[in-house]
């Protein structure tokens, strides 16, 4: 069972070190699920990992999980529904989750539309939309049955490389010397900036306004995706009638859209959409991000690896970014077990490399993809907007076209 550690005042200089081999630093969605599938290399190879979490969690014996009308939720993909499954997690995820059986894209103003439909590629659903707290309710319930150093709440006060990885000075009294730091912290803790990496930063001048919604009608379980001059709506089907709302806005116009009456909310939204989802009758708290196109300079050094948003932080049109990380996440644990069975410590270079080499092409194939969505939606222009839509017909008509679409929404385009 995991060792729970509670913040201490000591000086950690007095303090011994403990190595791990795995110091994961982030216990989110991304950090839980890179420990959960190390599970087996921690049970079989006796693998020492820990996870360094900042925010306190809740505690696992409290009273059932009760669903929030406000609740966040991620759109998981096909492909990252059949992850969770070979590690074990998903039957328990399915009893919260919402299945996507049909996606439809279109752009406001005009008749072109693509369409995607889970039995055309002869699966249950192109995909599932999942409470946040949820999955990470399983995945911490998966993480207190494994042997593994648990530190929660504490911070990463210092890191500093050293022969063998690196040593991290943590806010609870502890300090651990890793042989393979991952730093899946979203990036919010400020470790890549202090360890010299940088980012590149494209902003979109954009704002994503999210909220819950209860619509009139029953979704059926379809997405939305639509491209107006503001910026893309997409909705996602939640249960029962109610559904996931990411509302792009130009930089500054979310402000009055946050200030705004939930009556005046709920009117211009359905004057921006349409009624293709029914008609808008609630909506929960609003939440609003600021949007950008981020991706670390470096993804891996010796004794190093970034994964998630702080390896890389997507435009949320495509619902692309978990699911990528997912995929690292995936990708790392498999270049570890080769690692180790060729006599390699998990952060060896050649381990580390393995798994860049790996990520690269998929990392820069689902960049292109949303940023290529955004950008040529983008662009308001009479020529292109009948070119979109001729383009968005003859996808919804050509099926291989629309078939290789389908695979990336699923995640299974690798």
């Amino acid at each position: 069972m995991q060792e729970r550690m509670t913040p201490d005042a000591r000086n950690t200089q007095d303090r011994p070190c403990r190595r791990v081999d795995i110091a994961i630093v982030g216990g989110g969605l991304v950090g839980a699920s890179l420990a959960c599938a190390l599970a087996p290399l921690i049970e079989r190879s006796g693998l020492k990992v820990a996870v360094i979490e900042a925010s306190p969690l809740p505690d696992p014996d409290e009273t059932a999980y009760q669903p929030s009308f406000d609740a966040r939720a991620s759109a998981i993909a096909q492909g990252s529904r059949d992850r969770f499954e070979a590690l074990g997690l998903w039957t328990a995820m399915a009893e919260e989750a919402e299945p996507i059986r049909r996606i439809h894209v279109s752009e406001r103003g005009r008749l072109g539309a693509t369409r995607l439909n889970a039995e055309e590629f002869g699966v249950e659903a192109l995909g599932y939309v999942l409470p946040n707290a949820w999955m990470g309710r399983v995945l911490h319930q998966r993480l207190g049955e494994l042997s593994l150093d648990w530190h929660c709440p504490a911070r990463v006060m210092s890191i500093s490389p050293q022969e063998g990885g690196h040593l991290l000075e943590l806010d609870d009294g502890s300090r651990l010397e890793a042989d393979l730091t991952v730093l899946a912290d979203g990036g919010r803790s400020g470790l890549k900036e202090r360890l010299g990496i940088e980012s590149r930063h494209e902003a979109y001048d954009q704002v994503a306004v999210i909220a819950n919604l209860e619509v009139s009608r029953s979704h059926d379980g379809v997405a939305f995706e639509r491209f107006t001059p503001e910026g893309p709506v997409a909705l996602l089907p939640l249960s029962g009638q109610r559904m996931e709302l990411v509302w792009t806005h130009q930089g500054g116009a979310e402000a009055k859209t946050l200030a705004a009456s939930d009556g005046d909310f709920l009117a211009h939204l359905q004057q921006a959409f349409g009624d293709r989802a029914g008609h808008f009758r609630r909506v929960g708290k609003r939440h609003a991000y600021p949007l950008s196109l981020i991706t670390a300079t470096e993804q891996v050094r010796p004794g190093l690896a970034v994964l998630g948003n702080a390896a890389h932080a997507l435009h949320p049109v495509a619902g692309q970014g978990f699911n990528l990380a997912l995929r690292g996440v995936m990708d790392l644990v498999a270049a570890i077990e080769a690692g180790l069975e060729d006599g390699r410590a998990p952060g060896d270079m050649a381990t580390l490399q393995a798994f860049e080499a790996q990520r690269a092409a998929d990392r820069h194939s689902v960049t292109r993809f949303s940023d290529g969505l955004i950008r040529l939606f983008g662009v308001d222009h009479p020529l292109l907007s009948h070119a979109r839509a001729a383009g968005l017909v003859g996808l919804n008509l050509a099926g291989p076209l629309r078939r290789a679409l389908g695979r990336r929404a699923m995640g299974r385009e690798r």
